[in-house]
């Protein structure tokens, strides 16, 4: 009887997981108060870029895409930074979602300082589709 529970709660987890993987990841209302110290900081792009290419780019890919190396172990795919649906994020969202992550997206909140996440947030910024 313990293994049947064991197993039935494990294949509801493995459920929970995968569709909270597909539904849409929206910030937490706390995270609209928060603003952009480095907003339009051409020091704060560069730096931003080297952190990118550092730690995003094995899944997102170093133009932002989503086809890093380490993309295709993932399900779903890492999303694609110049895409309209994380341009039209604010600032304040996609710190939140980079301070805390979700499935397969690392939380950076201890990995990075508040001003590298900021400075991420610049370099995304200019991964915007032409």
């Amino acid at each position: 009887m313990v293994i049947k529970v064991s197993t039935l709660f494990i294949i509801i987890l493995l459920s929970y997981s995968a569709s909270s993987q597909t539904s849409d990841w929206i910030a937490q209302l706390e995270s609209t108060n928060l603003i952009n110290p480095l907003k339009g900081d051409t020091k704060a792009l560069v730096k931003g870029k080297k952190i990118y290419y550092q730690i995003c780019a094995i899944c997102h890919g170093r133009t932002g895409i989503g086809d890093g190396p380490s993309s295709k172990n993932f399900n779903p795919k890492p999303v694609d930074h110049t895409s309209d649906k994380v341009q039209k994020q604010s600032d304040s969202e996609l710190f939140w979602k980079i301070t805390n992550g979700r499935g397969d997206m690392p939380s950076y909140g201890q990995l990075l300082s508040k001003k590298q996440r900021w400075q991420v947030i610049e370099y995304i910024r200019l991964l915007k589709k032409n």
